[in-house]
C-alpha cells in the first residue's frame, strides 16, 4: 500500500468513525503512549527484562500499526504528504548513507 493511500483510509475512518481529529498535541500525546507500548514488548521480549503473563499476549505488529495510525494522523491533520515526505528521506539516505555502514566497523 502507497503511504498516500494509507494516508486517506485513516483520513476516511476518522470522518466515518471518529468525529474528527484529536488536536496535535493530543496526537502528539497518544503517538508516545503508543511508542511506550512497542518499547514495554521490545525491552521484555528482546531485552533483558523478563515478560510479565499480562504482556505475553501483546502484538508487536498491532502495536507497531497504532504508532503509525497516529503519524497518519498527525499527517493528515498537519498537511504532510508522508508519501513525498518518505520518497525524499530515502533518496536523501541513499546519497549521504551509500557506503556509511559498509564502512563501520562496529557492523562487521
Amino acid at each position: 500500500m502507497k503511504i498516500q493511500n494509507a494516508q486517506k483510509e485513516v483520513d476516511d475512518w476518522i470522518n466515518e468513525h471518529g468525529v474528527r481529529y484529536f488536536n496535535e498535541l493530543t496526537n502528539m500525546a497518544q503517538l508516545t503512549e503508543e511508542v511506550g507500548e512497542v518499547a514495554r514488548i521490545i525491552a521484555r521480549r528482546y531485552g533483558e527484562q523478563s515478560e510479565k503473563e499480562s504482556d505475553k499476549d501483546k502484538d508487536l505488529g498491532e502495536e507497531l500499526a497504532d504508532v503509525l495510525f497516529v503519524v497518519l494522523c498527525l499527517a493528515n491533520q498537519t498537511g504532510v504528504d508522508l508519501q513525498e515526505a518518505f520518497d525524499k528521506r530515502m533518496y536523501k539516505k541513499g546519497k549521504r548513507d551509500h557506503d556509511r555502514h559498509h564502512n563501520n566497523e562496529k557492523l562487521k
